[in-house]
């Protein structure tokens, strides 16, 4: 499940704040990030709500007035933030509140593996068809097959000045 995150989070952000200067490469790891916790068996503190909001507090913090940094780290915390809301793990609220509702995370019922594995087969696919049409979408939206604007895409995350306004690709 990494299509379904890196692309409907570079989608939604782009959507919603409308901004080509924000490092869409960190928003993206930010949103697969916390697959990474498959490796412990279960949703860990990636998956909660306390990981990414102290990553943005910390942002906040070490960034103040130093504008352009914080414009590039503060993408990971949102891509974080839009994992959560993507995988639906404000269901769980022992993890997702953990440490304000318990101090354990994945005990009890509510431990059941990582709810981005927890699909059936046929919705896990379409979610990744989903996904890469968004990618496919941004690819074509924000011409990224030109080479100037891909290589600024890869080295900065960056898009087009034009992309603050909405497409019509």
């Amino acid at each position: 499940m990494i299509l379904w995150f890196a692309g409907v989070s570079f989608v939604f952000v782009w959507w919603v704040f409308r901004t080509p200067a924000l490092d869409y490469r960190l928003v993206m790891l930010g949103s697969i990030l916390p697959v990474g916790e498959f490796v412990l068996g279960g949703p860990r503190l990636l998956h909660t709500l306390l990981a990414p909001v102290a990553l943005l507090t910390v942002i906040m913090l070490a960034t103040q007035r130093r504008r352009l940094v914080r414009r590039r780290w503060i993408g990971l915390a949102i891509g974080m933030l839009m994992h959560l809301v993507l995988d639906g793990i404000w269901a769980r609220t022992e993890v997702f509140w953990f440490p304000f509702l318990g101090l354990t995370i994945g005990s009890g019922e509510q431990w059941q593996g990582l709810p981005e594995f927890g699909h059936s087969f046929g919705v896990a696919v379409l979610l990744e068809l989903v996904g890469a049409a968004c990618l496919v979408w941004s690819w074509r939206a924000f011409d990224l097959g030109d080479r100037t604007t891909r290589d600024r895409f890869l080295r900065t995350g960056h898009l087009n000045r034009a992309a603050a306004s909405p497409p019509n690709r």
